[in-house]
């Protein structure tokens, strides 16, 4: 800017009294220097200058526009440094897939660090199954999610089963391991002795969508036996399951910390020695990974699951 190069010329010649030395200092000629004070002083009326044997002192008026000088450069650099970080700072939206509850997720400890990472970061926040989130990332209407498969299993391994197979253009990074339970109504611990997967297969059962984690481990589970579960119910939806089961409509499964707390408040049910390991991952495509908004939600997945597993 024109006019803030002619006020640095004017406050370096007053806090070093010579044109030779505010030129060195401004990288400038020494007539450029001298150009811009005549320019200064013959806008504003005044004389800011007069010239001894040492140099040039300020005038009366110079003294008096020195402090408001280095006031107005202050605010042009800050000005300037603000204008240069609006390149630097992260913009744009990130749409994240999310899945049963958002403790479990840690999706608040997750949106918190981000935001405070990138505050002019535009969060949506879509829910689904597993098997839905994944869809949706695929097809690009998502740019990252929550997954839930068996441990090494995510999408694009070459070892998944079901929905996530064959996903090689999905990336994926398992962030905790936890077990799937047998849950069942409070009094059904009789029923539950035979935990053989052909007899717990023909007790009624409130299963899940094919999208769901629920789906591809009860199936995955009964694959051996060749049995097939006797549904009663269908339901898309965590809370409701436990509702079902509650009600005494018939089995489910449950995440262990639920079925924990479920067995101890409610009095549920939990089939002894029956465990389906899963793992809880953070997936998105492979050709975003160096895109802005998606290495910021990476980063600050590190800071949420430091101890990440893969």
């Amino acid at each position: 800017m024109q006019e803030y190069a002619t006020l640095r010329a004017f406050v370096a010649v007053a806090r070093t009294g010579s044109v030779s030395r505010a030129a060195e200092q401004l990288h400038l000629t020494q007539p450029a220097i001298s150009l811009k004070l005549k320019q200064l002083q013959a806008n504003l009326g005044l004389t800011l200058f007069s010239r001894r044997p040492q140099g040039l002192a300020l005038t009366p008026d110079g003294h008096a526009l020195l402090p408001a000088a280095e006031k107005a450069l202050a605010s042009a650099l800050s000005f300037e440094q603000t204008a240069g970080t609006l390149h630097s700072t992260l913009r744009g939206k990130l749409s994240i897939g999310t899945i049963v509850d958002p403790e479990f997720l840690r999706l608040g400890a997750f949106l918190s660090r981000l935001m405070a990472r990138a505050p002019q970061l535009e969060t949506e926040l879509h829910h689904g199954m597993s098997g839905s989130v994944l869809n949706r990332i695929e097809q690009g209407d998502l740019d990252v999610g929550f997954y839930l498969a068996p441990p090494g299993q995510g999408p694009g391994s070459g070892l998944e089963k079901g929905p996530g197979k064959g996903r090689e253009t999905l990336a994926w990074r398992e962030l905790t391991h936890f077990d799937y339970h047998v849950i069942a109504p409070a009094g059904w611990e009789n029923r539950l002795t035979d935990t053989r997967w052909e007899h717990l297969a023909t007790l009624p059962w409130i299963v899940t969508p094919q999208d769901s984690a629920h789906h591809r481990l009860l199936k995955q589970a009964l694959a051996p036996s060749g049995a097939v579960p006797n549904r009663v119910a269908q339901v898309d939806q965590e809370a409701c399951m436990l509702d079902l089961v509650r009600a005494g409509v018939g089995l489910s499964l449950a995440r262990d910390a639920l079925a924990m707390t479920e067995r101890q408040e409610s009095g549920l049910a939990v089939a002894e020695n029956i465990r389906l390991p899963c793992a809880l991952s953070f997936i998105w495509r492979h050709e975003s990974t160096n895109e802005s908004t998606v290495n910021a939600a990476l980063s600050t997945l590190d800071e949420v699951w430091p101890h990440r597993l893969g």
